[in-house]
């Protein structure tokens, strides 16, 4: 693929997790996130994306939230859990980013607030109608997904490159 392969982003803040005397990492969702999860596979479903590769944080509830969301979508990408999605900056998430290989096309990461806001507000140099200002009026709650596009390698992803070409929660 060449250097200009036009490229998505799917980014997925884990569903809505419960409060519980488990350590942070290890919190299972709540049975609203069970129930949000796999609605949000099914607008993934519904719009026709399928990643190539998922990153998925190594959390209890950013993996139960793949594993009830991949389950509505027509093929299982290839999934790798990635225990520096939890926690990470907005830089050290570009950075795990900047990885990626040129052969994936598609990539979803599953992750956590405030670093997949502050990720997908800071590749949208551009954005489809109103949905950057939506965005970010929302907060990015739990389940909530946003798309971005972009032109170019992996590694030259940086801040400003893409745009927002979808966003969606499920309690508008």
């Amino acid at each position: 693929m060449s250097a200009d392969t036009p490229r998505r982003i799917v980014l997925l803040r884990h569903a809505k997790a419960e409060w519980s005397e488990t350590s942070d990492h290890e919190r299972p969702l709540a049975e609203r996130g069970r129930k949000d999860a796999p609605v949000a596979g099914r607008w993934l479903a519904g719009a026709g994306i399928t990643p190539d590769l998922t990153l998925c944080s190594t959390s209890a509830r950013t993996r139960e939230t793949w594993k009830l969301a991949v389950h509505e979508l027509p093929q299982r990408p290839k999934t790798v859990y990635e225990e520096r999605i939890y926690e990470a900056s907005l830089g050290e998430l570009i950075a795990l980013l900047n990885e990626t290989s040129d052969d994936v096309t598609d990539l979803m990461l599953v992750g956590h607030n405030p670093g997949v806001h502050a990720l997908a507000d800071a590749l949208s140099g551009d954005a489809e109608g109103d949905l950057l200002p939506k965005m970010n009026r929302s907060g990015f709650p739990t389940a909530s997904l946003a798309v971005l596009s972009f032109s170019g390698s992996w590694k030259s992803l940086e801040h400003g490159v893409g745009r927002l070409v979808a966003y969606w929660t499920p309690h508008e």
